[in-house]
């Protein structure tokens, strides 16, 4: 909350807006130039190498300021690039793919969130920020995002983005120990506890698969009948991993510990088995503050990352 703070504080020594306007359009748009440069130069690369139908690449988005508990989700993007070139394994994935090759994986940088913020921009703007910086990844082709969270609240903005972009809906493989299906929780309509809400009141999806859900209150069951109306999904995949979706025991750094959750393996079979042109991802709630000492979630996110990372390229 610290930049509404800041606002707040200019606001009440009678800073002009106009002045204020200003300053926060200059830093984002310095914000989006940065992602946009950067993209380019790596779809012109690719585009260069040649062979390559779809790359997935990773876009930060270190967002934790909408969960409803803790905010360590902030802190989760570059621990898990730390821990995705980690050197206690190797940069192969299981399906045999090299990470080593910028076909299979290349990188755009984050979203600066916190900077952002401290300009005193609401989340309105900041989310259509977001937005903005995967359009600018999908306008350079083959670039697909592959989107490292923050908290959950961010798939809203990002598939907002991707379906946008496409021209229609897509369909949604969401997993998660939790339905994040709520319409305003504790009054919140970004909170990352209503991110599909928002997702599915827009129309942006048109098929919402959720897998491991096993806390979900009377609202959240009512909301899951309110969207339960399927149908074929004409724009793709889109696969969404809350890192608390597994049971602790895998994954213990989360911010929301909820036992009795999926395998590691279960989900990376969920994943193997997908027979689906895959068009974007994002890996969310991982939270560092609360992982243990050796870093075993962050490997265990990393790993779902490089996994996503072979389902998408092509």
């Amino acid at each position: 909350m610290r930049g509404i703070h800041y606002l707040s504080k200019l606001k009440a020594a009678n800073i002009p807006p106009e002045l204020l306007e200003k300053g926060q359009n200059r830093v984002i748009d310095a914000s989006l130039t940065l992602i946009r440069e950067r993209a380019k130069l790596k779809g012109e690369l690719l585009r260069a190498l040649g062979g390559v139908k779809a790359s997935p690449t990773l876009l930060g988005v270190p967002l934790g300021h909408n969960s409803s508990f803790l905010q360590g989700p902030a802190f989760a993007p570059p621990r898990i690039r730390e821990a995705i070139w980690c050197g206690s394994t190797n940069s192969s994935t299981e399906e045999g793919k090299e990470l080593n090759d910028p076909r299979v994986l290349t990188d755009v940088g984050d979203v600066p969130v916190q900077e952002i913020r401290d300009c005193g921009v609401d989340d309105d703007r900041l989310m259509s920020v977001v937005s903005e910086s995967v359009k600018l990844v999908m306008e350079e082709d083959p670039l697909r995002p592959l989107v490292l969270g923050g908290d959950h609240s961010i798939s809203f903005p990002v598939v907002r983005a991707v379906s946008e972009k496409l021209g229609g809906p897509v369909d949604i493989l969401h997993l998660d120990a939790h339905p994040d299906i709520y319409h305003c929780f504790e009054g919140n309509k970004y909170s990352h506890a209503s991110s599909f809400a928002r997702i599915m009141e827009g129309g942006y999806a048109r098929r919402l698969l959720q897998v491991g859900i096993r806390s979900i209150t009377k609202e959240g069951r009512e909301q899951g009948k309110r969207f339960g109306k399927l149908g074929e999904g004409v724009k793709g995949v889109y696969i969404s991993i809350d890192v608390d979706c597994l049971d602790p025991a895998f994954a213990p750094g989360v911010s929301h510990i909820e036992p009795g959750g999926l395998s590691f393996r279960d989900v990376l079979n969920n994943l193997h088995n997908l027979q689906a042109d895959v068009v974007a991802a994002d890996v969310v709630e991982f939270n560092p503050q609360r992982d243990t000492v050796d870093g075993m979630t962050g490997m265990v996110a990393a790993k779902l990352v490089r996994e996503l990372a072979a389902k998408i390229s092509k």
